[in-house]
């Protein structure tokens, strides 16, 4: 399926995603140097607006950032605002986290159009798994992406089949080297590139979740987004209640947009961050939206908004 590059009257530009999970971006020093955010070098260092509670273990997703930031500057940003994790970087930057005592709590795989639900996908799937497997034990992060694919004609239960069949050929490697596969929910009913993926079989939660139950390893979890959930599903904190068991890892985002965790979106995050609290959750929840405005502005209130 070809992708669109189209804006839905939100409020600023997105961001391809693919440019972090498909390629690894340069960015030169002028464009890192385009905020003025103080670098921080020492563990203590804090300043207003950063994590203060910590009963949230924070990540920022590199992708919605890369046009501002490099590797390394995010990381700097990171120590600074108290998150733990810069995700969805490429291994030949993991070694950059690890100056700044970061990790990257969730590492890439495959493209979402392509994925286990399609036998011939298959093999691509797993060596691509299997390779960020292998690099997240190196390192010792602890999870890696994993995504149903785009239906492509195949019937929703049959998709479900293959995925459980494809993700059992691995989990046993998953569980022999203590790495997480985390199934995502992406939402279909927004046509704009990156904020909707239409197509994407995995769209529901409770779809997911059935793919999670029946491949039965607790190394097999659920990637709980909640921004795409609240646009397919809603009932985000029961939902929370309902598979708290099986989360592995959470995403953000405001709705309607992907844009940032403000006062012109729908979601209630403060309560849901509670209620994750709440649950014992020790994995990490990701800042994953779109900047349209000042990005570390935005990013500091959403830290600031999910440290419960």
């Amino acid at each position: 399926m070809s992708e669109k590059n189209r804006s839905n009257g939100c409020r600023g530009n997105h961001i391809s995603r693919r440019s972090m999970l498909m390629r690894t971006v340069s960015i030169g020093a002028g464009g890192a140097a385009t905020l003025a955010v103080p670098s921080c070098t020492a563990a203590s260092e804090r300043t207003e607006g950063t994590v203060t509670k910590g009963r949230i273990n924070q990540s920022i997703t590199y992708w919605c950032f890369e046009k501002y930031w490099d590797v390394e500057r995010i990381c700097q940003i990171a120590r600074q605002l108290g998150c733990k994790s810069v995700e969805l970087v490429d291994p030949e930057h993991w070694p950059t986290l690890k100056k700044y005592g970061l990790v990257c709590a969730l590492a890439r795989s495959h493209w979402f159009d392509k994925g286990m639900n399609n036998p011939q996908y298959q093999p691509m799937c797993l060596k691509k798994t299997r390779d960020a497997i292998d690099a997240c034990a190196e390192y010792g992060f602890p999870n890696v992406i994993a995504l149903t694919g785009f239906r492509e004609d195949i019937p929703d239960d049959v998709g479900i089949k293959n995925c459980v069949g494809g993700y059992k050929k691995i989990i046993g490697y998953a569980e022999k080297k203590k790495v997480n596969l985390c199934l995502e929910n992406l939402n279909t009913r927004v046509d704009v590139e990156m904020k909707g993926h239409p197509g994407y079989q995995g769209d529901h939660i409770d779809y997911c979740m059935e793919i999670v139950k029946q491949v039965g390893s607790p190394r097999m979890k659920l990637l709980f987004d909640i921004y795409h959930a609240q646009v397919m599903d809603g009932d985000i904190i029961t939902r929370i209640r309902q598979y708290k068991d099986y989360i592995g890892h959470y995403h953000t985002a405001g709705n309607p947009g992907r844009c940032e965790l403000d006062d012109k979106q729908e979601i209630n995050y403060k309560p849901i961050m509670e209620e994750i609290a709440k649950t014992g959750f020790k994995g990490y929840v990701a800042q994953e939206f779109i900047p349209t405005r000042d990005p570390f502005e935005g990013l500091k209130e959403a830290v600031v908004l999910c440290d419960v």
